[in-house]
């Protein structure tokens, strides 16, 4: 636990990168929720279904991994399966997984035939396309692959063009998707944990598009520090002209298993990040809860700052730890990560991935600077692993 401590605390300063490359976590995940040809599985779903969130996440371990075959195979199985074969003209479906048997010609579904599979919804997230250019644009980087940086590229140009309106007041903002978030002419539906400031910093700091992705930069800032009245992340929010932010009441304006990633995102800014003073004190909150209760709430109403009787488990422990962490609070960082890796049964998938992002972070196997480029620890202290 000593080094688990240690790290956070280099975490949070910037400093030095711990000396090993060993990545346990990564390794299980690969083990139990990713097949061989490259695809997340959510066991927890009849479809067994596969979200691009998962793929988008799977491209990033891979990278601070140092992994590139792993990351090979996901984006080929994304490409292949999600964006019909061509992620330079088809922004990846969000959900695929195992399909509704068809009724036959007598009103019965044939019990006998083989399963179907494939896409259950074609409309993308953002969040993950937004991962996706994300991490194709830094295995560019570090792995000296122009085709990686050539098709991260073209992804982000797609990203601008098809989720991303320019909002009253608020400039041009990420939306969550292509199609379904602007519900009336001056209201559009937004979402904060799909924005995280230091992936987006990055691409307006990467890109020929820097202008347009400065624009979404300053816009998902407000996004996030200005919809917690309460010090607590929604889930969902609305933005109407001349009104601003107001609760979503479709979600009865929640904090939950969206919200959770929001703190973690801020918890992990760099030192000198431009937005990260602004992140971390829009939550304090938050702090105070975990301080009072030894564990982050599963669900807030963010109205009024009043969280529900159950606890956020242990994956929300992990990412919550960064952010207690860049408070300076390691104390309460480390019992979170005692309570996340305190857990008996096999976590699932999103557990997996919060635990993943948090602990791998607090460990010291990766870090972002103020301009939103990663660096992991394989390209200071480590030989390659693969």
């Amino acid at each position: 636990m000593r080094v688990l401590l240690m790290a956070a605390t280099m975490a949070a300063s910037g400093g030095a990168m711990a000396g090993s490359c060993a990545w346990p976590d990564w390794e299980s995940f690969k083990h139990t929720t990713m097949s061989d040809d490259g695809r997340v599985i959510d066991n927890s779903s009849p479809q067994q279904i596969t979200v691009s969130e998962g793929q988008s996440y799977a491209l990033f371990f891979a990278l601070v991994a140092n992994d590139r075959a792993t990351f090979d195979r996901v984006l080929n199985w994304t490409q292949n399966n999600l964006a019909q074969g061509d992620l330079t003209t088809h922004l990846p479906a969000w959900i695929w997984g195992r399909l509704e048997a068809k009724a036959g010609a007598g009103g019965n579904q044939d019990k006998t035939a083989a399963p179907a599979w494939g896409v259950i919804d074609a409309n993308a997230a953002s969040d993950a396309d937004l991962w996706i250019a994300y991490a194709l644009l830094e295995a560019g980087r570090l792995w000296h692959e122009r085709s990686y940086t050539a098709l991260g590229t073209v992804l982000a140009r797609n990203i601008l063009a098809k989720e991303t309106a320019v909002l009253p007041s608020l400039g041009r903002t990420l939306l969550p998707g292509p199609v379904g978030f602007h519900p009336q002419e001056d209201v559009w539906r937004l979402n904060p944990s799909y924005v995280p400031l230091q992936v987006v910093r990055h691409m307006a700091t990467a890109l020929p598009d820097q202008a347009e992705w400065k624009a979404v930069f300053d816009s998902s800032v407000k996004l996030v520090t200005e919809t917690a009245p309460h010090g607590f992340s929604p889930d969902w929010v609305l933005y109407r002209r001349d009104q601003g932010f107001l609760p979503d009441e479709a979600s009865k304006a929640e904090g939950a298993y969206n919200a959770i990633r929001v703190y973690l995102w801020a918890g992990m800014l760099a030192p000198d990040a431009p937005s990260r003073a602004a992140a971390l004190g829009a939550f304090h909150p938050l702090a105070d809860f975990v301080v009072a209760h030894g564990f982050p709430p599963e669900r807030v109403d963010t109205r009024t700052g009043t969280a529900g009787s159950n606890a956020g488990n242990e994956g929300f422990s992990a990412a919550v730890a960064p952010y207690l962490a860049a408070l300076g609070r390691n104390d309460l960082a480390e019992a979170q990560v005692q309570r996340a890796r305190s857990h008996q049964a096999p976590l699932g998938y999103y557990s997996q991935v919060l635990s993943l992002f948090g602990l791998g972070y607090l460990d010291g196997l990766y870090r972002f600077d103020a301009a939103g480029s990663v660096t992991p620890a394989w390209t200071t202290t480590c030989p390659a692993a693969h």
